[in-house]
């Protein structure tokens, strides 16, 4: 429900904010007043269409904000999912206009005027002489019909939406797989020779091409590794001359200098470390070049190897790693060729189950749409005549469609206001006088099973008196105890229902404006008697009252 309406620099508003109640909440004053200047507000902070006219002459911009609070079973995930905040179920709507453009935020995140108009159909129906919105889009009235359904038909919808979704996700799945099976035979064949050609490599180590030109490289310098490790031991221990001899003198002069000095041990023992390790180095020097020896053959098995790495990657990667990942992919490749072949035969037998079980459903779900449908528009052709409009015919025509989420059936609300005219889509019908009573009809038909919780009617007195004035009234005051009702009226019988009662007057000094006035006590019984004698009299004041139950 609109919980306030705050309108800024608008037409003939300065600053204006208006508290609703959560009922029946009328506007009164006379005509031109700017009574629909106010509707008109609340319709633009919700996305309607605007000029820069609607900004007050000498204002740059014009601002509306409303106030609303959402009912406690509202889906929140709308806005959560737009990275909006939502705290104590309120949210603020606002929308700035300026001469060459417009912003509106819902909580001070700025947003679309798409996703406005996408919350508004969640949140409120406004119906005027110009425009009308849920009730009257074809697309809504499937959606009305199955809510007034009971718990059974309601319960056989959802499954057919998840039978539905299903559908979609194994037909999905056919044409992917369906593709895939089409590739020609030679792209399958070139697939088994690419994977065949990695296989054939045997690749085990991605590091083995790296391996093998190091070892290639030491088998091609084996007579420059021998020469260079046997002078070395040569010299270290062959050789006339050679280190290990002198260094033996000198180990033996450490040991007769630590027997007369012990200080001396310590650098002994180093030596005699270094001594053992040179020692050592030297047997290990004639092993490594007495080990080396030319090997022709496994320079050639090396070289062979290396050259088909070399093809390998010049086809498949840059490195052994990288043809390796190739060849999974094209593994894959192939097996998905393969396992689509049988993968077909299971997903067109599913797809099949779940359409004869789709078409089983759809028949019971039409035949209850039938059902309902018949009852629904014989309570609405009940509920026009209540609205002076007795000639009228309502049906709610189901026909055949393709098959989508609520299942193979096209419902649209028809309607005839003439006795002579056949029955037509209501939003091609109904004249603007007679546009807000059908809809009053059709939501109080609806109320219990409607989402929305707020209605806004203009203009829906228009060419009725009397007994209709009761019916009219009677029907929004039975409505406001489900919903919230925000109406224009000029008669006196409906005023007089509210629970919140506003009188708008246009005053004029030096310049125009719209003034609101919130009625109660005796300002109301002058406002309702004013209503209905054009003047306050007596007479008119004593009828007042009457109907204000005071």
């Amino acid at each position: 429900m609109i919980k306030s309406v705050t309108i800024k620099n608008y037409i003939l508003i300065d600053d204006l904010t208006l508290e609703f109640s959560k009922g029946f909440n009328v506007f009164t004053g006379e005509t031109g007043a700017g009574k629909s200047i106010i509707i008109g507000a609340i319709d633009c902070a919700l996305g309607a269409k605007l000029n820069k006219e609607v900004i007050k002459t000498g204002c740059d911009r014009a601002y509306i904000e409303l106030d609303i609070l959402l009912d406690e079973n509202f889906d929140k995930s709308v806005f959560i999912n737009n990275g909006i905040d939502i705290k104590d179920n309120e949210i603020i709507i606002s929308r700035e206009i300026q001469s060459t453009s417009s912003r509106s935020r819902i909580n001070g995140a700025l947003v679309t005027l798409d996703f406005v108009k996408e919350i508004r159909e969640l949140l409120l129906d406004i119906h005027t002489q110009h425009q009308s919105y849920n009730y009257v889009q074809q697309k809504n009235h499937i959606i009305l019909l199955d809510n007034f359904a009971l718990k059974p038909h309601r319960d056989n919808i959802k499954i057919f939406k998840e039978k539905y979704d299903k559908l979609l996700e194994v037909n999905k799945n056919l044409t992917e797989a369906q593709n895939i099976v089409n590739t020609t035979e030679q792209q399958a064949e070139f697939l088994k020779f690419q994977t065949d050609e990695i296989e054939s490599a045997s690749i085990e180590d991605i590091e083995e091409d790296k391996k093998l030109e190091k070892e290639l490289e030491i088998l091609s310098n084996i007579e420059k590794l021998k020469e260079l490790s046997y002078s070395s031991y040569w010299a270290l221990s062959e050789d006339e001359n050679n280190i290990l001899s002198m260094l033996g003198s000198i180990k033996s002069n450490l040991s007769k200098l630590s027997g007369l000095d012990e200080s001396v041990s310590g650098i002994e023992e180093e030596f005699l470390n270094a001594y053992e390790t040179l020692k050592e180095t030297a047997v290990s020097l004639r092993n490594y070049s007495d080990s080396k020896e030319n090997d022709n053959e496994r320079m050639d098995v090396i070289q062979e190897r290396l050259s088909l790495f070399d093809k390998i990657k010049r086809k498949y990667g840059n490195s052994l790693e990288e043809v390796l990942l190739t060849y999974d992919k094209l593994s894959e490749e192939l097996n998905s060729i393969e396992y689509s072949k049988d993968n077909i035969i299971k997903l067109e037998s599913e797809a099949k189950i779940l359409n004869e079980e789709l078409d089983k459903l759809s028949q019971t779900i039409t035949l209850a749409r039938k059902e309902l449908a018949k009852v629904l528009s014989g309570a609405i052709t009940n509920e026009l005549e209540k609205l002076e409009l007795p000639k009228s015919k309502f049906e709610i025509a189901i026909s055949a469609c393709n098959m989508n989420e609520r299942g193979k059936d096209r419902v649209e609300f028809l309607i005839s206001t003439n006795i002579s005219e056949e029955v037509k889509p209501l939003n091609k019908t109904a004249s603007g006088g007679e546009i807000s009573r059908i809809m009053l009809a059709i939501k109080t038909i609806f109320a219990k099973a409607d989402s929305t919780n707020t209605v806004i009617f203009d203009e829906i007195d228009t060419g009725i008196s009397g007994k209709a004035s009761q019916s009219v009234a009677d029907s929004i005051s039975e409505l406001s105890k489900s919903h919230q009702v925000i109406l224009i009226t000029h008669q006196p019988i409906i005023a007089a229902k509210a629970d919140t009662h506003f009188y708008v007057k246009k005053e004029q000094s030096d310049v125009t404006k719209v003034n609101v006035y919130k009625l109660e006590g005796e300002n109301r019984v002058k406002a309702i008697a004013l209503l209905a004698a054009g003047e306050i009299n007596e007479d008119s004041s004593s009828f007042a009252k009457n109907l204000l139950g005071v």
